[in-house]
C-alpha cells in the first residue's frame, strides 16, 4: 500500500466489515440456539457478540495510531496499536477460557437439542463467514504490517473454530455420540489461549522497548560501518514502535573534521539505514570524535566562551593578539588542541612568522587545559 492514509483506511474498512458480520452472526446464533435449546450455539453467539468489542478496539487504534506527532506524543501514536494488541491478546485468552469452560459444561448438560439441522446450518454459515473474514483481515494485516489486525484476524478464526466445534458436537450428538465435542473444544481453547499469550507477550515486549532481533541489529551495524567516514560505532540502541523500528547510535569519526563534515556523515548514515532496513522509522545519529563508550574525559574542560577569556588573558603581551581571525578548538582525550588562525598579511611585515608562532604557542600552553597549539596563516 502506497500511503499511510490508504493503510489506515484499509484497516478501518476491514474492521467495519467484521463488525457488521459479527452483529448479524451473533443475532442469528443466539436466536437459533435459543429456539433449538443449543447451549453451545448460544455461547458461540455471545462469542461473536464479544468480537464487536475487539472490532471497536481495532477501529479506535487504527484511527489514532497513524496520527501525526504532537506536543504530547512527539514520537507519534503508534503505541496505541501496540496497547490495543496487548488488550486483544488478553481478550483471546478470555475467549479461550470461555471455550474450555463451555466444553466442561457440555459434559454435565443433559439437555436434548431440537431443530438440529437448523443449528448445523447456522453454525456452517458462521464457520464460512468468519473464515473469510480471517483471510481478508490477515491479508490487510500483512500489507500494513499491523500486529493488531493480525490479532483480530486470529480472533475471527477463533470464532470460526468455535462454530466448527458446535457443528461437530451437534452432528455427533445427532448421530448418538457424546463428549467428542467437549474434548475437541478444550483442545481448541488451548490453541486460542496460546495465540493470545503470543500476541500479548509480543506487545508487552514492544511496550517495554525490547530491542530488535540479533540478525536485524547485525544488519544495521553492517550498513553503518559501510558509510565512508565512519571509523567505529557504539551505543547502538533499537526498539519497536508499532510497525516501525527506531534506532539510536553513536558513530566515531576523524576527530579534527569540521562540524559540517560530521553532520554530512551522520545524514549519510541515516539515509543509508532508511534505504536499506525495512520498516525503519526514526534514526538518531550522534557524532563522536573519540570513543566515549566507557568514559568522557573531556566533559569537565572549559567551553569555548570561558576558554577564549583565558586565552585573551595569556595573550595580553602579544601585539598580534588583536589580529587573530579565528580559534579552532579540539577537545580530545581530556585536553584541548588549539588552532590559531592569523592573517597572512602579517607575513609581509618585518616580523618573523616562526617567532610569532613560537610566542603564541608558549603563551597558550600555560593554560592547564591546553595540550597542543598550532598556528596557521591564511
Amino acid at each position: 500500500m502506497s500511503s499511510l492514509t490508504e493503510q489506515t483506511q484499509a484497516k478501518k474498512n476491514v474492521t467495519i466489515l467484521g463488525a457488521v458480520v459479527n452483529v448479524v452472526l451473533s443475532g442469528l446464533k443466539i436466536g437459533i440456539g435459543w429456539i433449538g435449546q443449543s447451549h453451545a450455539l448460544m455461547a458461540d453467539g455471545f462469542h461473536s457478540l464479544s468480537d464487536l468489542l475487539s472490532d471497536g478496539l481495532v477501529y479506535y487504534a487504527a484511527h489514532h495510531a497513524n496520527q501525526k506527532a504532537d506536543d504530547k506524543h512527539p514520537y507519534g501514536h503508534a503505541r496505541y496499536e501496540t496497547l490495543a494488541t496487548a488488550i486483544l491478546g488478553i481478550l483471546l485468552i478470555a475467549v479461550a477460557g470461555a471455550i474450555i469452560w463451555d466444553a466442561g459444561m457440555r459434559i454435565v448438560d443433559d439437555k436434548t437439542i431440537s431443530y438440529g439441522w437448523l443449528i448445523i446450518a447456522a453454525a456452517s454459515i458462521s464457520v464460512l463467514s468468519k473464515e473469510v473474514l480471517y483471510h481478508l483481515t490477515l491479508r490487510v494485516a500483512k500489507k500494513t504490517k499491523s500486529d493488531l489486525l493480525r490479532a483480530n484476524a486470529w480472533h475471527h478464526r477463533s470464532d470460526a473454530i468455535s462454530s466448527l466445534i458446535v457443528l461437530f458436537g451437534v452432528g455427533m450428538e445427532m448421530a448418538g455420540f457424546k463428549y467428542f465435542d467437549s474434548i475437541a473444544a478444550a483442545l481448541v481453547g488451548l490453541m486460542v489461549a496460546k495465540i493470545g499469550f503470543e500476541l500479548m507477550l509480543g506487545a508487552a515486549n514492544e511496550l517495554v522497548d525490547s530491542g530488535l532481533s540479533a540478525d536485524k541489529v547485525a544488519q544495521i551495524k553492517s550498513v553503518i560501518l559501510s558509510v565512508a567516514g565512519v571509523r567505529e560505532l557504539h551505543f547502538l540502541r533499537t526498539r519497536k514502535m508499532g510497525a516501525a523500528a527506531l534506532v539510536d547510535v553513536h558513530i566515531l569519526v576523524e576527530p579534527k573534521i569540521s562540524v559540517s563534515e560530521g553532520h554530512l556523515i551522520s545524514e549519510t548514515v541515516r539515509l543509508a539505514l532508511v534505504d536499506s532496513i525495512e520498516d525503519l522509522g526514526e534514526v538518531m545519529v550522534h557524532i563522536d570524535p573519540e570513543d566515549d563508550e566507557l568514559s568522557s574525559p573531556s566533559i569537565y574542560l572549559p567551553l569555548r566562551d570561558e576558554l577564549l577569556v583565558q586565552l585573551k588573558g595569556v595573550w595580553v603581551t602579544l601585539e598580534e593578539a588583536n589580529d587573530v581571525k579565528h580559534v579552532n578548538l579540539h577537545y580530545l582525550d581530556g585536553k584541548v588542541i588549539v588552532e590559531i588562525e592569523l592573517p597572512v598579511s602579517l607575513l609581509g611585515t618585518a616580523a618573523d612568522p616562526k617567532d610569532i608562532s613560537t610566542r603564541f604557542q608558549q603563551a597558550t600552553v600555560e593554560l592547564p587545559a591546553v595540550e597542543q597549539v598550532k598556528v596557521v596563516f591564511s
